[in-house]
This record gives structure tokens, C-alpha cells and sequence, in this order.
């Protein structure tokens, strides 16, 4: 089973419940990770736990790793995980992802780009078009100028919807 398949067969409950505890009606167990509790200080959500006094928290394979005193492979595999080994083609399954990443991170930063010089342009141009007379060349100019800038930028809102 792969982290995700784990996840999905087991809720918090199921595990706390593994090894002993039984949350109140609240969903509340006394903490195993500190001492001193008088009032069940440890929340057991669905997918998670946190401990309102020790500020212990994380998900099903943190309670066991904390439980047992263990790495997360090996409460991966107490929690029935198989591990594999990585093979060339996973490895470069991770590879091309992140460089697809890194691709898409850098067309958002050229899209900002673009849009915080079309935002400048437009100004540049209704400043102009402002100190003109209108109807004049340089205010008839400056409105075909303005009015391709707001093509620019509805194009380039349409792109940014896209991703």
C-alpha cells in the first residue's frame, strides 16, 4: 500500500484506538507524550492529532512514530506500507515533474512581468491622454495605445485563468 492507500484505510481513531486509547465523547485522550495530565489534554481529530498541553501533533504515521520511537519507514510499514524501491523511470517521473514546476513558476513571473509593465503603460497613457486636448493626434494616439494595452491585459487575465 502507498502512503495515500494508508491513509484512506485508516482514520486518527483507528489508530489511537490501536494502541489502547479510547477518546471521550469530545474525541479527547490523556496525552502519551507528556506526563502530569490530570484532563485529557490530546484532540484526536480524523486525519490528525494535537496535544493542547505539549503541543504534540501530526498525522497517523507521526502518532505511531512517536508511539514506538521509530523512523517513518518503518511505521510505514507497521501501518502495512510496502516499500519500493525506486526505479529509473520514478525517478525520472520526479525529475520532469519538477522541472515542469520550475517551468510553470517561471512563465507566472514573466506573466507578473508583463502585467506590472502593461499596468505602467496604461497609466502612462491616461496620464497623457488627461493633458491633451481631446480628440487631438497625440490624445487619439494615446486612446488606440490605451485601448490595445487593455486588450493586452484581458489577454493576459484569460491567461492566468488558465492555469
Amino acid at each position: 500500500m502507498t502512503v495515500e492507500e494508508i491513509k484512506a484505510t485508516y482514520n486518527m481513531r483507528d489508530i489511537v484506538e490501536r494502541y489502547g486509547f479510547q477518546p471521550n465523547r469530545a474525541g479527547f485522550i490523556q496525552c502519551p507524550f507528556h506526563q502530569g495530565d490530570r484532563q485529557a489534554s490530546l484532540k484526536v481529530y480524523e486525519h490528525n492529532f494535537h496535544c493542547h498541553a505539549c503541543g504534540a501533533d501530526g498525522d497517523i504515521f507521526s502518532f505511531v512514530q512517536m508511539m514506538d520511537d521509530v523512523d517513518f519507514k518503518t511505521a510505514f510499514q507497521t501501518l502495512g506500507g510496502e516499500y519500493q524501491k525506486p526505479t529509473f523511470s520514478s525517478r525520472l517521473s520526479v525529475y520532469q515533474a519538477q522541472k515542469r514546476r520550475e517551468m510553470h513558476q517561471k512563465e507566472r513571473q514573466r506573466q507578473e512581468a508583463r502585467k506590472w509593465l502593461n499596468n505602467i503603460l496604461i497609466s502612462v497613457y491616461r496620464g497623457y491622454m488627461e493633458r491633451s486636448e481631446p480628440l487631438s493626434d497625440v490624445w487619439c494616439d494615446c486612446y488606440n495605445a490605451l485601448q490595445y494595452q487593455l486588450y493586452i491585459q484581458a489577454k493576459i487575465n484569460g491567461l492566468e485563468a488558465r492555469w
